[in-house]
């Protein structure tokens, strides 16, 4: 039996009006979002994946909060810039193409793959036909501006709805497959 194919997700909240942040990075409207017993899911979707994707801007932000990186769990930066000069362990600097690397991660043994964001890289990712599903989580509260899920390019990419839930709070969670994009025609 061939061995199952690991998936590269977002996972990632938003405000209603889609972004991921203010434009300035701050993301107070999510934090101070009180958060409930197993954190809409995280906590399980957690024991699913083994490996986190971030890009340079993500990593940065999430270093400067004080966040730790698990040494259970692989962690990734993508980056067109020199790693900083003091890198904490389990943690390592990528510069390869997003679709060799992609195609080299998914073919090792292990869990899903999370691709935290931010916007740039999972446009990236999602240019190389190289996101499998969307986990987003709605925060109740519009923003009006900021950075939004994915980074803006001309792009046609069909989703496929796997499941919907929502909260108490208001917070509703969609989880959706990306399809496959149709093949354009080649211009005479």
């Amino acid at each position: 039996m061939p061995a199952k194919k690991r998936k590269i997700i977002v996972e990632a909240a938003t405000s209603a009006d889609g972004y991921i942040a203010r434009p300035d990075g701050d993301i107070e409207w999510l934090t101070s979002h009180p958060n409930p017993k197993g954190m809409y899911g995280m906590a399980a979707f957690m024991r699913t994946i083994d490996t986190i994707l971030y890009g340079r801007k993500t990593y940065d932000f999430g270093v400067q909060m004080g966040v730790t990186f698990d040494r259970k769990i692989r962690h990734y930066v993508f980056s067109r810039q020199s790693p900083p000069p003091s890198v904490p362990p389990g943690v390592q600097f990528v510069s390869e193409p997003v679709r060799e690397f992609a195609r080299r991660v998914r073919a090792t043994k292990g869990k899903d793959i999370w691709m935290m964001g931010g916007a740039e890289i999972i446009a990236a990712f999602l240019d190389e036909e190289a996101i499998d599903e969307f986990r987003m989580t709605m925060i109740p509260v519009l923003i009006g501006e900021g950075i939004p899920l994915v980074a803006p390019r001309h792009r046609y990419v069909p989703l496929r709805l796997k499941a919907v839930r929502s909260f108490p709070d208001g917070v509703v969670q969609v989880h959706y497959e990306v399809g496959k994009r149709p093949r354009q025609k080649k211009q005479k």
